[in-house]
């Protein structure tokens, strides 16, 4: 059918309700996005969303919105814990997919000499690929069941990292509530032994150089100078958290028939947050989150031996330090404001950052002044961001902001596109070492696959709901 999508404010669109929708839609994009953004279903699937019970304000998508399943990767919904409802397609496949940022000491001139190296050695440290295991022995399922339930807690009490690591992860990097006794057994067994591993598709670790810094006094509070090395790790639940995803979609098909819930699109299947099938999903969830910030952690520490390493250097003249972890691919309970009040609600993110302001009550000391850093890769060829989370976020998107650039082409045109070009050489003339485990994979998250990540960046500084920080550019990036 024929949308309506009308411009209300510089860098606001709106989708009017129609009948089925509960509240309007909400697309925050600039005027070139847009266009990009018109070429797919994305726009229809904010629409759809808004048909969900429950939700509040708007059904929301920011700048780097395209395609997904259910809801489009880049939407952002909250629904009420009394008459709001859980789906699973607003969380997604890769349950709690999300950015480590570590800073270090060291400098652009010694880091760029020893490039090769060091992704060398990154890539013999760090499974990846389609599969990948290996990284940590496989682990008794009753080991596993403890890491659900602990998340990144479990990696540092098995001297992965340091403890000090937890303040600088999102909810210290273990949701309450989790239940590994709500996981299928198919679940449990894919998790065995991906622990530490990096995983396909748009996962990566980088080694960046800090380019440009926008706002020297957040720069400041978050450890991070022109000139220097960062390290950034995008990787999620592996495949226990695809497989939580599809067991579960299953379950909500059959809720919303069983609540009889009507929706335009079979993928927006959910249940009551409040009824058994809702539960149940939010337990298992939050185990496949814990997992992924556990993940990260565990590639962090073996980032960090593998530095020390290569550089034959110690820790205190590395200075490894965890930013931020953030998640991009969640649900979780939070309290908004609502209509002059404050509420609790249920808050899906999918392809979406939570990017909290000043002063919120669940950020570490150390932020409370700046907001949270928000963290916005880009692809293994153009620059990725730092951002800082702000009031104005908590006003309007639910504390939310972009995850990335977001796609405009399909992996498989993408792959037809890059035919038989030297990818790996053109790469690496730009200055950016690449080491994967194929060509496909690198074919599949060229630069040209993507929107401009600066615009996007920009989109939601001019709206003030993130503040630009810093800016990054590859120097060595590992995929799978």
């Amino acid at each position: 059918m024929d949308l309506q999508i009308n411009k209300i404010a510089q860098n606001i669109y709106e989708i009017p309700m129609t009948e089925g929708m509960n509240v309007p839609g909400r697309i925050y994009a600039s005027d070139k996005l847009m266009e990009h953004i018109k070429q797919d279903n994305a726009a229809q699937q904010v629409a759809n969303v808004a048909y969900l019970p429950g939700i509040v304000k708007f059904s929301m998508a920011m700048p780097d919105i395209h395609w997904g399943y259910g809801f489009p990767i880049g939407g952002v919904a909250a629904t009420t814990l009394d008459e709001g409802v859980i789906s699973p397609g607003g969380v997604g496949y890769d349950i709690n997919c999300g950015v480590r940022l570590v800073r270090t000491n060291l400098e652009a001139d010694y880091v760029k000499s020893r490039i090769k190296p060091i992704v060398t050695n990154l890539y013999n440290a760090i499974p990846s690929g389609v599969g990948s295991s290996g990284a940590i022995r496989k682990l008794s399922k009753q080991k596993l069941k403890k890491l659900l339930v602990d998340g990144a807690e479990w990696a540092i009490n098995n001297e992965f990292g340091h403890p000090e690591d937890l303040d600088h992860i999102e909810d210290k990097g273990k949701l309450e509530g989790a239940n590994p006794e709500l996981l299928s057994s198919r679940a449990i067994e894919r998790g065995l032994d991906q622990v530490g591993t990096l995983g396909s598709g748009n996962h990566f670790v980088e080694v960046s150089l800090v380019e440009n810094i926008f706002n020297a006094k957040i720069a400041n509070i978050f450890g991070l100078y022109e000139g220097q090395i960062v390290i950034q790790i995008h990787t999620g639940s592996r495949g226990l958290g695809y497989q939580v995803c599809d067991d579960y979609v299953k379950t909500a098909m059959n809720a919303a028939r069983k609540y009889n819930i009507e929706l335009p699109d079979k993928q927006l299947a959910c249940a009551p947050i409040d009824s058994d099938e809702g539960q149940r999903y939010l337990g298992a969830m939050r185990c496949a989150a814990n997992y992924a910030f556990n993940n990260r952690q565990v590639i962090a520490s073996l980032i960090e031996k593998s530095l020390l390493k290569a550089l034959q250097t110690n820790p205190a003249d590395l200075g490894y330090q965890t930013v931020w972890d953030i998640a991009h691919n969640i649900a979780k309970i939070e309290e908004h404001e609502v209509n002059g009040k404050k509420q609790k609600l249920c808050v899906h993110r999918k392809g979406a950052t939570r990017a909290f302001g000043p002063q919120s009550e669940v950020l570490p000391e150390k932020y409370k002044n700046s907001g949270q850093p928000v963290l916005i890769p880009g692809d293994m060829g153009t620059e990725s961001y730092v951002c800082a989370g702000t009031e104005k976020a908590m006003e309007v998107t639910f504390g939310s902001s972009c995850h990335g650039a977001g796609r405009v082409m399909s992996r498989r045109q993408a792959k037809k596109k890059s035919g038989k070009r030297k990818i790996f050489k053109e790469l690496e003339d730009q200055g950016i070492q690449v080491m994967a485990k194929s060509k496909g994979t690198v074919a599949e998250e060229m630069p040209f696959v993507y929107k401009n990540v600066s615009e996007v960046v920009q989109t939601m500084h001019d709206l003030n709901v993130t503040k630009k920080v810093a800016r990054l550019i590859p120097l060595g990036v590992i995929k799978g």
